[in-house]
């Protein structure tokens, strides 16, 4: 069985609004993103970077992953955010890095974090034309690398295009295609319309079937709609405990399971499909 976290849904959570983190956890969000970047504006930009740094040296035990978003690295506002977190010795589950445009940001990065966070996760957000051009190199510049986060709204604004299902499926796809290179999970953009529900599933539905593993979230009303449309339901459980049972039995290798071939890639799905059960269950009670 695989132990690999489960990511449906990240919600965002203004830095500078601490006192909305418990509220998001309580969503049964499977990641909480504490925001440095675009949820800040720049004249509070060190008051969140305090406050986001103190819940994490605070925060009580969680089921939801907290990742921290900091500013561009290679800016003076995400300089600034790794010095503080360096120098505070607090660690975030994982770190979300944005307008990631080629490989030598990440490997700079990780001369920057050094070992104090080492093997830390990494959410490495596409979200421009060169970082959509060099998806492949940046998905196998580290092996931290833990999320490809594919961002709509600032790369349609670079290109010009709307931010329609048509005009950015080219996109979506590369992303995913370079997540899936190095087993990392695929996050996608968020929906911009927090009154839309239905159209919010409807999408979410559709970038689980483009292969994306999760989408982000701007509201807690969000939350269920997305981690229900990237939740198996009972025949695909069913479906795939089966077939991991199968393979467990064979101990390995290829197998047949009702005169069908099962390969590796058949039980990594499965594997993924019970690990997601697993967590939908562990949030419920």
């Amino acid at each position: 069985m695989s132990t690999r976290r489960v990511r449906r849904s990240v919600l965002f959570v203004p830095a500078v609004r601490p006192d909305r983190f418990a509220k998001a956890v309580a969503t049964g969000a499977d990641a909480v993103c504490l925001d440095l970047e675009d949820g800040v504006s720049f004249a509070q930009k060190d008051e969140a970077r305090e406050k986001a740094l103190e819940l994490l040296r605070e925060r009580p035990a969680c089921r939801a992953e907290v990742m921290l978003r900091i500013n561009e690295p290679d800016s003076d506002l995400g300089e600034r955010d790794l010095t503080a977190l360096l120098r505070a010795g607090v660690r975030p589950d994982s770190l979300m890095v944005p307008k990631v445009s080629g490989p030598e940001t990440l490997t700079a990065l990780a001369r920057r974090l050094g070992p104090g966070c080492a093997g830390l996760p990494l959410i490495v957000q596409i979200e421009t034309a060169s970082g959509l051009a060099a998806a492949n190199t940046i998905a196998t510049a580290s092996p931290n690398i833990a999320v490809l986060f594919f961002g709509a709204v600032d790369l349609s604004a670079e290109l010009g295009c709307a931010i329609e299902w048509d005009a950015l499926l080219y996109a979506r796809s590369r992303v995913v295609a370079a997540a899936a290179l190095v087993g990392a999970d695929a996050m996608d953009t968020p929906f911009m319309d927090v009154s839309a529900p239905g159209q919010l599933g409807e999408e979410a539905r559709a970038v689980r079937r483009l292969g994306f593993t999760g989408k982000a979230a701007i509201h807690p009303t969000q939350v269920p709609v997305i981690q229900d449309a990237f939740s198996p339901d009972a025949d695909a459980v069913a479906w795939a405990r089966h077939i991991v049972e199968a393979y467990d039995a064979n101990q390995g290798g290829v197998l047949l399971v009702e005169g069908k071939l099962i390969e590796r890639p058949v039980i990594a799905s499965a594997q993924r499909i019970l690990a997601i059960a697993d967590a939908v269950h562990a949030a419920t009670g």
